[in-house]
């Protein structure tokens, strides 16, 4: 039976990773996650964890070590955010196209500069296209849930991807929290133990991510897009057993009171209870709001929105990040992609808030709702909310 505590989400997620029976942690600390890997480290110390424990000089260091680890066949974690998940960017590429299983937490963070220690999506965005599944968190029970099943969906031999589970910094890192954690034997019935596709192993040398000329270059690339957007639909397999083992469910696009509203907040991280908790002041005023939470962001769930909004009269999307001359934030450029050959496409409007971990309230999202009332057109532009000018 599992277990409810109060726990900072942090040191759940070194727990979960724990319960998953990880084979190595690459470690390297940088704010706001390096609880995550000071609790692995306290784990591994005191025999709770049977794992090597890796202490690297550097992120770039860490996801290498992963991949060693990864290829040698070990079930692998590491963690960082910001400017170490930056420094990782060029070798994120080469685990996804290697196809290596590995795991890794990022506990969003703004980026320089100026210097910046609080959350924003500025560090996960750019790293959007090297490959790798995407999941978004939006408190600390899902946190813990989705490490559980980022384990399972990389090691599925028809997806073969590393897995970055993303949760906002310090406003969900740091804070605790009432999670359900899951008995060993609950999780190693769910997860069991890692079956490698192929090993790197002196006793039967092989290559891996070798020379890959013009000839080959386009079809390894093919199939790698064919794994990560199969990866949705083994995930909602993955979602579908876990609800039926634990009673949790979850989607790529989780919805609330969407079904009759005429505009519908979309957000992506922990912002998702606040606005929530927005949607339903709002519908106490008489406002039909509803809202959609991207839990999945890549492989971008493209269905899914569509199906969610492709009725509703207004969109409000609300991005973390600003996507510099692209006249829109990430989020509402896929939304805007998506909904572009619907017959009946929504007004999409995207406004910027929450950078650099600026609070974001329920009065944000009824400003954005206010603001989209008496907007009748459609606009590739966004707005940045809460903008102090002197």
């Amino acid at each position: 039976m599992s277990k409810k505590v109060g726990i900072e989400v942090s040191i759940a997620a070194a727990e979960a990773v724990g319960l998953a029976r990880a084979d190595v942690v690459a470690a390297y600390p940088i704010t706001p996650q390096t609880h995550i890997v000071e609790h692995l480290a306290d784990l591994v110390a005191s025999g709770k964890l049977d794992a090597e424990y890796v202490a690297v000089e550097s992120e770039h260091s860490a996801i290498s070590a992963s991949m060693g680890a990864s290829a040698a066949g070990a079930r692998t974690f590491t963690a960082t955010a910001s400017q170490g998940l930056a420094l990782m960017h060029e070798i994120l590429f080469a685990a996804s196209s290697m196809r290596l299983p590995i795991v890794m937490a990022v506990a969003n963070r703004a980026i320089s500069a100026p210097i910046n220690i609080w959350a924003d999506h500025s560090d996960i965005m750019p790293q959007r296209d090297t490959g790798w599944v995407q999941l978004f968190a939006e408190n600390g029970q899902e946190v813990v849930d989705l490490i559980f099943q980022a384990f399972k969906l990389a090691e599925d031999h028809r997806v073969l991807l590393p897995v970055m589970v993303n949760m906002d910094g310090f406003t969900l890192s740091h804070v605790i929290e009432p999670v359900s954690l899951l008995e060993q034997k609950e999780i190693d019935n769910f997860l069991p133990e890692i079956k490698p596709f192929r090993t790197l192993d002196p006793a039967a040398p092989r290559t891996m991510g070798p020379f890959g000329a013009q000839d080959v270059y386009t079809e390894i690339k093919q199939q790698q897009e064919h794994a990560l957007i199969g990866a949705e639909s083994v995930m909602e397999e993955i979602w579908g057993e876990f609800s039926n083992l634990f009673g949790r469910s979850y989607h790529p696009v989780e919805t609330y009171k969407t079904k009759d509203a005429d505009v519908i907040l979309v957000t992506m991280g922990a912002v998702g209870e606040t606005a929530r908790t927005a949607v339903d002041e709002m519908r106490e005023q008489g406002i039909k709001a509803g809202l959609a939470t991207v839990r999945m962001w890549r492989p971008f769930p493209a269905k899914q929105i569509i199906k969610t909004l492709k009725n509703v009269k207004k969109v409000v999307v609300m991005d973390r990040i600003l996507s510099f001359g692209s006249h829109g934030g990430p989020l509402a450029c896929e939304i805007r992609s998506a909904l572009y050959n619907q017959a009946k496409a929504p007004i999409v409007l995207n406004y910027v808030a929450g950078l650099g971990g600026r609070e974001i309230s329920r009065g944000t999202f009824k400003e954005m709702v206010a603001k989209a009332e008496y907007t009748d057109s459609q606009s590739a532009n966004y707005e940045l909310i809460d903008v102090r000018v002197s």
